[in-house]
């Protein structure tokens, strides 16, 4: 006698039995606050990187997908992430049905094969990433625009650069030298001020006629707004999130903060980058000015999940004391950085199986 089989209704009856899972819906890409990140900084992809340098490309991929049950560890955007995502429930503690959150893009040139080991790992730690852009060895940056980027965060420090070209406010994120506990509940964002936030007019006074020429025109100007950085618009973005929480009544207890921390001297050209600051609309929790003094102490008083800064001296110097640090490559710093002795999350090739 043959045993019957169950019928299709049977089979859509035990799915209904299935409890449904919890995870929100993507929004708009319009409407919410899009932060882009490599596989390299989202990941620990050391192993990986290594494989794909000494023994090509077909072994990579090989590698890859004999291992792709196997998640991969944390890198070192993976905090500032998940971060983003308390934010966002918070935010959606306030308004259940608003777009006006973040949405994290994985952005990367590895190839298809490789994205079932990144979905894997992505619902191994329980983060939120739905979008996925794979370029299979092209570069990804050209879709930026269209995914509607407000900040790409790189191990490439060239993907970065060709980002900053065409006006979206990027970074290359480097591991810290020590692992230093961040906040769980509350998304720290430290900034630079000057090529960071602000232009570097300024910055460029300081490095042509010295520091004395500097503090004079700085009091010259003091009532004139700086022009605009490259990541003045990120720091908007978060202001517009961190609003909906003051509109609440919730100042103390908003779930961002943000950090001006400047190597510009309060007294003598302060005045100017707070001015700027107010005249854009804009405001940070705390602004920091320390006259020339190293930044790594206070940075780590503050433990951020990102630190921006335009020069490699202070990437370093954070770095150093477990800050995980990003270098904004913009003005005219940039032509007397020297290499530095710092490596990101993965060693940079001139041809790399992730930016």
């Amino acid at each position: 006698m043959n045993e019957l089989k169950p019928s299709r209704v049977d089979h859509v009856a035990d799915l209904k039995k299935i409890p449904p899972t919890r995870k929100p819906r993507s929004p708009d890409p319009k409407n919410c606050v899009t932060i882009a990140v490599s596989s390299r900084v989202l990941f620990d992809m050391s192993v990986e990187q290594s494989i794909y340098e000494q023994q090509g490309m077909e072994a990579y991929l090989t590698y890859q997908t004999q291992h792709e049950t196997q998640p991969l560890q944390p890198g070192p955007a993976f905090p500032f992430i998940k971060a983003v995502e308390e934010v966002n429930a918070r935010l959606r503690e306030l308004d259940p049905d608003s777009e006006e959150v973040f949405d994290v893009v994985l952005m990367t040139n590895n190839h298809a094969n490789v994205g079932l080991r990144l979905i894997n790992s992505i619902n191994h730690h329980n983060l939120f990433v739905e979008r996925f852009c794979m370029t299979g060895g092209n570069s990804p940056i050209g879709y930026l625009k269209a995914y509607h980027t407000n900040l790409y965060l790189s191990a490439d420090a060239s993907k970065v650069r060709e980002a900053l070209d065409k006006g979206i406010a990027a970074a290359t994120m480097f591991s810290p030298e020590k692992v230093v506990e961040v906040p769980e509940k509350q998304l720290r964002v430290a900034f630079d001020g000057d090529a960071v936030l602000f232009d570097d007019e300024s910055e460029r006074i300081y490095k042509a006629h010295g520091l004395d020429k500097f503090f004079e025109h700085e009091k010259e100007l003091a009532d004139k707004p700086l022009d605009h950085g490259p990541l003045k618009g990120f720091l908007e973005a978060l202001g517009r999130l961190q609003k909906k929480f003051y509109a609440r009544g919730q100042r103390l207890e908003c779930p961002i903060r943000t950090y001006l921390v400047t190597a510009r001297s309060a007294a003598s050209s302060g005045t100017r980058a707070l001015r700027t600051l107010r005249s854009w609309g804009l405001e940070v929790d705390e602004a920091l000015f320390l006259a020339g003094a190293p930044k790594g102490p206070l940075l780590d008083k503050i433990r951020p999940h990102i630190f921006f800064d335009d020069q490699m001296f202070h990437v370093q110097g954070a770095s150093r004391m477990g800050t995980v640090s990003a270098h904004v490559p913009y003005g005219v710093a940039q032509a007397t950085t020297p290499t530095s002795s710092l490596t990101t999350s993965t060693h940079t090739h001139t041809t790399t199986t992730d930016n």
